[in-house]
């Protein structure tokens, strides 16, 4: 073995990459996770005899993710079955025109086109241009980042540009219909962030639709941290289900291990923490600064929202994802329909679907249990998703107070909100810089939430360690 061992705090995707990667490197790893099942907020669940994702919805990023299974000793395509989508999603208002966003990018134009004279070459353009964007800048996803010299390689300083613009600019100056430039940003509607504060980068997300795909792996999206727990157990990484680690042990400036919640102490001197970043600063160690401790608390924090899991009968369009956008200041919603994409789903004429909105972190602290329950109450009344359906029941729900306890969240937060400025300051670093032995792997670390950053950040964590312990 080429280093001692190492134990990693929770088997998300992080997590899971991160021990895999050091287990191939030789390292002997025990991951601790307190829930019974692998991939955190990236986890499935049963309820009626059919089966929920519990977080993310979509896979955007298919390469970053074949990137972080090819560095794991894997073959995606062996793993998981994916299913490009065809008909990805579709934006609705009240009172306005329903945008499609197809698979095929000239389709989509075409559709844009005719409800829009002119717009179907501006999209074309646009999309050309932030491909060219991504082409430039994904190299940047696969490396610990490193400041301004990071845009100094393979041309990336071409593209500086666009950092420093937020995603509404950049909507704006592409010339498209409103319409449009709301259902280009609703990834950020549904984070309940503001476009003109949202990175640019955003502006990927048609490229990366139109271009290598958008994707939907069969079983679901638990199935991705499904398939590398059970390749981390093969290669013999050991994970420890049930164990809630309360506290990094650290001393001296260096890590120490972990004390688990019923007491025990767990030797190691190096400690993976894919618990999230601000709760590893401030809830899990005593040894962040007090400056830095303000600097992080004062971070607009991001509510996973409210959540409704329903069993819903009639029939199925060919759109997985619905978003709704009811105006006044409200908050988008999404209904999410899996059995559009996978119809073996449907089962006895039901099958499983997902009604969701943000809901801001003030206003859920504020709102508490009772309010978030009332909001989520609301927009089950609202009778825009229902269209067609015979009957619905639901099986489920999930409040932010529900997230923030089942996953142990820092303060019911999923992370910090992802600005502009958040994204360029490079989020937290894969290495601590407050104690030795301490890495941090997860969407704390990356530009965004999806499945695939985080195993990508998984991967360079490990990286980092493997690197410092030589």
């Amino acid at each position: 073995m080429s280093g001692g061992p190492v134990v990693v705090v929770g088997a998300g995707m992080g997590g899971l990459a991160a021990a895999l990667r050091l287990r191939r490197l030789g390292y002997a790893v025990r991951v601790l996770e307190a829930r019974a099942e692998p991939g955190g907020l990236a986890s499935s669940f049963t309820a009626e005899g059919h089966t929920f994702d519990g977080g993310p919805y979509i896979l955007l990023d298919r390469p970053g993710l074949a990137w972080a299974f090819e560095q794991l000793g894997l073959v995606l395509e062996e793993r998981l079955t994916l299913k490009r989508l065809e008909h990805v999603y579709e934006v609705e208002r009240e009172g306005g025109p329903t945008v499609r966003v197809l698979g095929s990018g000239q389709e989509t134009a075409e559709g844009f086109e005719r409800e829009w004279p002119g717009s179907g070459a501006r999209y074309l353009r646009f999309v050309a241009a932030m491909a060219a964007h991504n082409r430039r800048l994904r190299p940047l996803l696969y490396r610990s980042p490193q400041g301004a010299r990071d845009l100094l390689r393979g041309g990336a300083w071409r593209s500086a540009p666009l950092l420093l613009r937020s995603l509404g600019h950049v909507l704006r100056a592409s010339g498209l219909p409103a319409p449009v430039r709301d259902a280009l940003g609703i990834w950020t509607h549904v984070a309940a962030q503001d476009l003109a504060a949202a990175p640019s980068v955003l502006g990927f997300v048609p490229a990366l639709v139109h271009g290598p795909g958008a994707y939907y792996p069969l079983g679901g999206l638990g199935a991705v941290p499904r398939a590398l727990a059970a390749a981390a157990v093969e290669a013999g990484v050991a994970i420890d289900y049930g164990v809630r680690v309360r506290r990094i042990a650290c001393a001296d400036g260096r890590v120490r291990g972990v004390e688990t919640a019923d007491g025990r102490l767990i030797e190691a001197d190096r400690v993976v923490s894919n618990a999230g970043g601000l709760a590893t600063a401030l809830d899990l160690t005593d040894v962040t600064p007090p400056a830095d401790v303000r600097r992080l608390r004062a971070l607009p924090l991001q509510s996973p929202g409210v959540a409704a899991y329903l069993v819903a009968r009639g029939p199925l369009d060919r759109a997985y994802l619905r978003f709704h956008l009811p105006g006044g200041g409200e908050p988008c919603r999404l209904w999410i329909r899996p059995a559009a994409v996978d119809p073996a789903l449907v089962r006895g004429g039901s099958w499983p679907a997902r009604l969701l909105s943000p809901l801001g972190h003030g206003a859920a602290e504020r709102g508490g249990r009772d309010g978030q329950a009332a909001a989520l109450e609301r927009i089950l009344a609202e009778r825009w998703w229902r269209t067609g359906l015979t009957d619905t029941q639901v099986v489920a729900r999930r409040l932010p107070a529900d997230w923030g306890t089942e996953f142990t969240l820092h303060r019911d937060s999923m992370n910090p909100v992802m600005t502009a400025r958040f994204m360029r300051a490079g989020r937290m670093p894969h290495r601590s810089p407050w104690v030795k032995g301490l890495y941090l792997a997860g969407s704390a670390t990356h530009p965004g939430q999806w499945v695939s950053f985080c195993a990508v950040s998984g991967v360079l964590a490990a990286l980092r360690l493997h690197e410092d312990a030589r």
